[in-house]
């Protein structure tokens, strides 16, 4: 890791530079496979999939006799654990339920507000080196809270043509109703379009790599909704000398892990531990499996020195990281001042894993600085709001002026008549 004592502001802006390619470098790559799906369908999405994940297919779409197989592989211990996060993701996302809100904003004039569910939703669960199994959980449970009716699921085939085991147990236990063994832009690409195997959904949920966030946000071009862009993990943590340097280092490195194009930063006002926390990474990095892709993160990662809190929280907020820890003495000082962050860990006991997994938490985030104006995955991403309002006699006389005088100012003479209409008749 790359360190750097008391930077300018004036270059801020290009040392957090994340890791990742350009949208230009990727687009005509996504828009080319999105326009060959949108005209031929599962062949067209068989054919990439035989591409990009080298195996034939002779149906994408997942039995029951497979999940039933795949559950079955499943260890004890590992369902007890996938039920306890369910359970602890379904207490904190139950908790976001809120009532309608009626008002009456006027003499016989009364609006309200109702929450809906999302009838059509698409979740990509990414496989390859790390199948994500907890990200089933972080997004089945809460739109099985919301009351969303058809939860399609995409999780690309490994050489063998099968979804990991994990991710089917976990996908059966939370009632997705159709799995699909697709991947990549293609998957993104069939639940837009919808194809002969793949509904078309209404909105799409869930991380990937820089090519599944572009096609997401190419989704958007064609009326499908996106919970938000997230691409590659990241992490910052913000600690002083009261933090233990192991801690901080296994923390930088669990996110590390999840692949080459992942970034994680330590901001410190303490020289000493920056110093040993690049020792522990040293050592620990050498005892994990998936060392030579977590190396290759840490290499675009950084130790950053900086003299006070106040100005590790500007440059905090600057990053606007998606995963943000604060094992520091003036933790409260971060706490109430941040305000770009997808989700925040606090203290020295609060790994970032817990809120991958079992704290309950989503873990579905918005990164690449997307966290200066997203919101995390929550209750509300899988509902809309609908506004309802009813008027009475006494309602649109006590407003009926105030309108026709509005709609005529605006020159939209229809409008005024609406209302001039009813009030004649009530004369």
């Amino acid at each position: 890791m790359k360190t750097l004592l008391n930077p300018t502001k004036a270059d801020w802006s290009e040392l957090l530079k994340r890791p990742t390619q350009t949208v230009e470098n990727i687009e005509n790559t996504v828009s080319e496979i999105f326009t060959d799906i949108q005209r031929q369908g599962d062949k067209a999405v068989s054919k990439y999939t035989e591409l990009f994940d080298g195996v034939q297919l002779e149906s994408m779409i997942v039995s029951s006799e497979e999940i039933e197989k795949a559950s079955s592989l499943v260890s004890q211990n590992l369902k007890v654990a996938i039920q306890t996060a369910k359970q602890n993701i379904e207490i904190f996302h139950a908790a976001q339920k809120t009532n309608r809100v009626s008002v009456k904003t006027s003499k016989g004039v009364e609006c309200w507000q109702e929450k809906r569910p999302i009838q059509k939703i698409g979740l990509y669960i990414p496989g390859g080196t790390a199948p994500l199994f907890s990200t089933v959980l972080m997004l089945t449970v809460p739109a099985n809270i919301a009351g969303c009716k058809e939860i399609v699921l995409c999780s690309p085939p490994n050489k063998d043509g099968k979804i990991a085991n994990e991710i089917l147990y976990t996908a059966q236990l939370c009632g997705v109703t159709k799995i699909i063994k697709v991947g990549g832009i293609q998957a993104i690409a069939g639940l837009t379009f919808g194809t002969e195997s793949i509904p078309q959904v209404y909105k799409i949920f869930g991380p990937g790599n820089q090519y599944v966030t572009v096609a997401k946000q190419l989704a958007t071009k064609y009326g499908v909704a996106i919970d938000m862009p997230a691409g590659p993990s990241e992490l910052l943590v913000v600690a002083d000398d009261t933090a233990k340097a192991s801690y901080v280092a296994s923390d930088l490195l669990s996110q590390a892990e999840h692949g080459a194009d992942s970034q994680v930063i330590l901001v410190s006002t303490s020289k000493q531990l920056i110093n040993d926390v690049s020792s522990e990474i040293e050592q620990q990095i050498k005892l994990l499996p998936r060392q030579e892709m977590t190396q290759k993160a840490i290499d675009n990662s950084k130790l950053i020195y900086v003299e006070n809190d106040e100005t590790a929280l500007d440059l905090i907020n600057e990053y606007a990281p998606e995963h943000f820890i604060i094992c520091t003495k003036n933790e409260d000082f971060y706490v109430d001042n941040i305000s770009n962050a997808g989700s925040v860990f606090i203290g020295n006991y609060t790994p970032e894993s817990a809120g991958d997994y079992a704290s309950g938490t989503n873990h579905t985030l918005p990164t690449n600085g997307f966290s200066k104006a997203y919101s995390g995955v929550n209750l509300d991403s899988f509902t809309k709001s609908i506004t309802f309002q009813k008027i009475s006699k006494e309602g649109i006389q006590n407003i009926g002026t105030t309108i026709e005088l509005m709609a005529e100012a605006e020159g939209l003479q229809a409008h005024k008549n609406a209302v001039t209409l009813r009030l004649n008749d009530l004369k």
